[in-house]
């Protein structure tokens, strides 16, 4: 599976990017997604296959969601880690 995607980054998350098909663009994200993500900057067009290799996301699951729901989006591990911790803090207070 090939797949010619298009890499959004959201200007009001910067930790945040959106994995879409280029043919297809933001026509399958539901709205409700695009409006919290806010104004999105094109940050790059990549060709997919199961070979790839990407930095922060598993290809195989990339894929899949891109196959599926018809975008995927990516949020910073860094984030997720650092917001894990906050409410760990917070449920002990």
């Amino acid at each position: 599976m090939t797949v010619l995607c298009k890499i959004y980054r959201s200007a009001n998350k910067s930790d945040c990017y959106l994995y879409v098909p280029f043919e297809k663009d933001l026509e399958g994200v539901p709205e409700a997604l695009l409006k919290q993500l806010g104004k999105l900057e094109s940050a790059m067009t990549l060709k997919l296959t199961p070979e790839r290799k990407l930095a922060q996301a598993d290809i195989k699951e990339v894929l899949s969601q891109l196959d599926q729901q018809g975008y995927y989006l990516q949020v910073a591990s860094t984030t997720d880690e650092y917001m894990q911790i906050v409410r760990a803090r917070n449920e002990k207070l």
